[in-house]
C-alpha cells in the first residue's frame, strides 16, 4: 500500500502513522526524517540541502522532492509506504505524480479546529525532567507540579493558543487544498478523529480495509 497521510497538527497522524506502518508491514516517512537522512548519508539531493541548512535557508522543493524520490526508491519501500509530511502543496503533489510514484490512496485525519486548540493548548510539561501532562487528559496530581521529580510544569511555545492557530492557518491555506486534489482522483479517505486514539484507528482499519 502506498498511502499519504494528511490531517492538520495536532490531528493525531503520528500515532495513525505507526499503527499503520506496523499494520501493513510498510515504512512510514517524513519529510523532516528523510531530510536527515539524506544528511546523515551524504547522499547528492543531502548535500544540496545542507548547503541550504547550512545557510539557514528554507531547502527549495526541487531538493526535497529529489530527496522524497531518493527515500522511495529504497527496498524497505518496495512493498509499499506512508508519506507523512509530504506532499504539503499541490505543486508538490503533482511533482509527486510526475515521478510516476502510484498513490493508492490519501487518508485524511479529520479534527476541528476548536478541538485541536484544545488539544495541543492543554499540554503541559516538566521543565526539569521532560514528563509530559494534559490539563484535560493527564492532569498531575497537583495543578502545575510533575508528579515525577516535583517541578514546575510549563506550556511550550508550539503549543500555546496564538502559535496553534498560526499553524492551522498555514494548514488551511497550503495544505487542505490537496484533500480537493486526491479526491478528484478517487483517492481521498477521510477519517474522523475520536477523542480515544484506539477509536480513530478502528476506524482508519475500518477505512484502509476497504480499499
Amino acid at each position: 500500500m502506498k498511502l499519504i497521510l494528511l490531517g492538520a497538527p495536532g490531528a493525531g497522524k503520528g500515532t495513525q502513522a505507526e499503527f499503520i506502518s506496523a499494520e501493513y508491514a510498510i515504512p512510514s516517512v517524513s519529510t523532516g526524517n528523510m531530510i536527515r537522512e539524506a544528511l546523515k548519508n551524504g547522499t547528492e539531493m543531502g548535500l544540496k540541502a545542507k548547503s541550504f541548512i547550512d545557510s539557514g535557508a528554507l531547502v527549495p522543493d526541487e531538493v526535497v522532492i529529489g530527496i522524497v524520490q531518493e527515500r522511495l526508491s529504497a527496498e524497505d519501500c518496495k512493498n509499499g509506504f506512508i508519506l507523512d509530511g509530504f506532499p504539503r502543496t499541490i505543486p508538490q503533489a503533482e511533482a509527486l505524480d510526475q515521478m510516476g510514484v502510484g498513490i493508492d490512496c490519501a487518508l485524511s485525519i479529520e479534527v476541528a479546529d476548536e478541538e485541536i486548540v484544545r488539544r495541543m493548548s492543554g499540554r503541559r510539561v516538566c521543565s526539569k525532567c521532560g514528563a509530559s501532562y494534559h490539563t484535560i487528559f493527564k492532569k498531575p496530581q497537583t495543578e502545575n507540579v510533575c508528579d515525577v521529580c516535583g517541578e514546575q510544569l510549563m506550556i511550550r511555545k508550539d503549543d500555546e493558543p496564538e502559535t496553534v492557530l498560526n499553524r492551522l492557518k498555514v494548514y488551511h491555506d497550503q495544505t487542505e487544498p490537496l484533500k480537493d486534489y486526491y479526491q478528484a482522483q478517487g483517492k481521498l479517505i477521510t477519517v474522523e478523529g475520536q477523542d480515544k486514539v484506539e477509536d480513530t484507528t478502528a476506524l482508519v482499519r475500518k477505512a484502509l480495509s476497504e480499499i
